[in-house]
């Protein structure tokens, strides 16, 4: 009887809906931006910016619940290298785009960056990218800190998961600071054939450094409340190493080709 308990425990599976929510929540992010930018509803751009909070913090509430639960880490290594795979392809298209469009005027003899531009993004030696990578290569090595003192119970975990939050937060308020500068420069979407890869492609690597800053937080939540799982902890941490290495090819091809 007791080996049969055993195995019934090794195959039981356990359902949750929290993925569900968070991808409604992903769904809803994605309705609000086109709402309110490309169609210019911004009744119905709040409404959906409304719904990605609820089903934002209704997914991640769940997850909470659940983080003492037993998990099979091969599944979930699986899950997150599917995931991560699928967000390389999106980037890569994103960057084909992007190539094709700067090879195109090149050929065709153009100036780029195209009329108006400004001379910020001109520059060759823009501090701005360059103090933000220093911040996400800096965040992944704090980050790394934190997961060799969870691993081996050496103490300062949660010091070092408060810096790399402190760290993507950080990186977040540049990108709004560089944004609040340019659109006031007159560089906004559709200005020319520069601003729109360029908000596009560095907009879609910010909101992957946002659900990075959120994976620290549940895992800070997780460690509040005694209840964190070594493969929560294992997996946000690959997340966040595959946000910093794609920004290296961001701030590289936007910046300084």
């Amino acid at each position: 009887m007791a080996i049969h308990s055993t195995t019934h425990e090794a195959h039981h599976w356990e359902h949750s809906w929290a993925p569900a929510a968070i991808a409604l929540a992903g769904l809803s992010f994605t309705l609000a931006f086109t709402s309110f930018f490309v169609y210019k509803a911004p009744l119905l751009a709040i409404i959906c910016a409304g719904l990605l909070v609820v089903f934002a913090l209704a997914g991640i509430a769940k997850w909470m619940s659940e983080m003492g639960q037993p998990t099979v880490p091969a599944l979930n290594s699986l899950g997150l290298s599917l995931f991560i795979f699928g967000e390389i392809l999106i980037f890569l298209a994103l960057f084909a785009g992007y190539w094709t469009l700067r090879i195109w005027v090149g050929i065709d003899n153009g100036v780029w960056p195209p009329a108006g531009t400004p001379d910020a993004l001109r520059e060759k030696l823009n501090v701005l990218p360059l103090i933000m990578t220093a911040i996400l290569v800096t965040s992944s090595l704090t980050y790394h800190q934190a997961e060799k003192a969870f691993e081996h119970e050496t103490g300062g975990f949660t010091l070092w998961l408060l810096i790399s939050i402190v760290l993507g937060v950080l990186f977040l308020g540049c990108t709004a600071y560089e944004y609040t500068h340019l659109w006031g420069a007159g560089f906004k979407l559709g200005t020319n054939q520069y601003s729109t890869p360029f908000y596009t492609l560095t907009g879609f690597h910010a909101t992957h450094v946002l659900v990075g800053a959120a994976g620290f937080l549940a895992v800070l939540f997780g460690t509040m409340f005694g209840s964190v799982h070594k493969t929560l902890v294992k997996l946000v941490g690959v997340y966040w190493h595959f946000v910093d290495v794609v920004w290296f090819f961001v701030f590289s091809q936007l910046y300084f080709w």
